[in-house]
């Protein structure tokens, strides 16, 4: 198969011919071609973003809309997190949960006050959508939105810079979200993303994301950002990627998410369980009584772990496995992401990673690896 041929088996965003016209490098990526990197490179990439501002495009996630009088009880049977108390113009991170309390996909969930507004992972889009439309009931309207792209701008001064074009953004609180004109084009605009970093996720008509993309990165702040800065800026961030330290054989509890399951929907809550795999996840945060937890850890020599290395003990026996990992261009060291037996998961403890046949010390360390740097006013 020819290359092009490959190419054109491959979807592509609103935004792919504008990629390749500033020198991206395009890569196969949950079935569309993506820009994995630009002229600056991975590293650089990175560390702009951490000190100015990045512009991503993630217009591959799948964007929905849930109407009806009755969507937020619905999502929640589906989702041991607290929808029905989500306040109009905010956003919440989620997730859906099989019988076995698997993590089936993690989304984002927003309250656009007439309805519901969902992201999920471009992967998991299709599985999504079947296993909305199979549960919702009669009265919810499920919705796909297919006419929008996804933007995300990152950074330290990515506030500023959204500013100069909608003043409103400036106010917005992490989580917020709202509708607005960005540079007079109709925008769904959230203060949130995947980097740890400051930032917006904005929503915007397909075939106006062009000129979006174009008036953003006019700005001597923003550079473009592909996949490759995007992963290990999420990394060091401490946050889960998808079918790599997420997937529906891990449960929130041994993927250290408990964070994110509100006290309503605990036992004892209101609304306690009504998901699916309520019993055992239930049963996991009443006992801690699970074999493996995701963590943290951090190379004691200078040679990135990453994903798919076996972890060890002192005695030599197999305890772990690395599920992402990178040099941590910000923190100065190797970190990774790992679930490690249950009794090994606590800070400080050392396991010893092998990497090309040499048993490489790493310890437990509190993620994230560097400071998360939210607006919260």
């Amino acid at each position: 198969m020819t290359q092009e041929h490959a190419t054109q088996e491959l979807l592509i965003t609103p935004l792919h011919a504008l990629h390749v016209e500033v020198g991206a490098k395009m890569v196969p990526f949950a079935g569309y071609d993506m820009p994995v990197q630009y002229a600056l490179g991975v590293k650089k990439e990175h560390l702009h973003t951490r000190e100015a501002a990045g512009l991503f495009d993630v217009s591959h996630m799948g964007q929905l809309r849930l109407h009806g009088e009755g969507a937020a009880a619905a999502l929640e049977t589906l989702v041991p997190v607290d929808v029905v108390d989500l306040a109009e113009g905010k956003q919440r991170y989620a997730f859906f949960t099989n019988e076995q309390g698997g993590i089936l996909d993690d989304l984002m969930v927003a309250n656009l006050g007439d309805h519901l507004f969902v992201v999920v992972n471009a992967a998991c889009k299709d599985q999504d959508i079947n296993h909305l439309q199979a549960h919702l009931p009669s009265g919810v309207e499920l919705e796909i939105i297919d006419d929008r792209a996804l933007l995300a701008l990152q950074g330290p001064k990515a506030a500023e810079v959204l500013a100069r074009l909608q003043p409103a953004v400036a106010d917005m609180l992490f989580m917020d979200i709202q509708q607005v004109q960005i540079d007079g084009i109709d925008c769904i605009v959230s203060r949130s993303g995947y980097t740890g970093e400051d930032g917006y996720e904005i929503s915007a008509p397909a075939d106006q994301a062009e000129a979006l993309a174009r008036t953003l990165t006019a700005f001597e702040e923003v550079e473009w950002i592909g996949l490759g800065a995007r992963d290990s800026l999420r990394l060091e961030c401490g946050l889960c990627l998808y079918g790599h330290d997420l997937d529906e054989t891990t449960t929130p509890v041994e993927a250290s998410l408990l964070w994110a399951i509100q006290p309503v929907r605990r036992t004892g809550g209101a609304r306690e369980g009504g998901f699916p795999g309520a019993d055992i996840i239930l049963s996991q945060i009443a006992t801690k009584d699970v074999s493996r937890k995701r963590v943290g850890l951090v190379g004691q020599t200078k040679a990135p772990v990453r994903e798919g290395t076996e972890l060890f003990d002192a005695d030599g026996a197999k305890i772990g496995l690395v599920t992402s990992g990178t040099a941590g261009p910000t923190a100065g060291i190797p970190v990774s992401m790992a679930y490690v037996r249950a009794d090994l998961a606590a800070i400080g403890t050392e396991v010893f990673a092998e990497v090309r046949g040499k048993m490489l010390p790493m310890l437990v360390e509190k993620m994230p690896f560097v400071p998360q740097r939210y607006y919260r006013g």
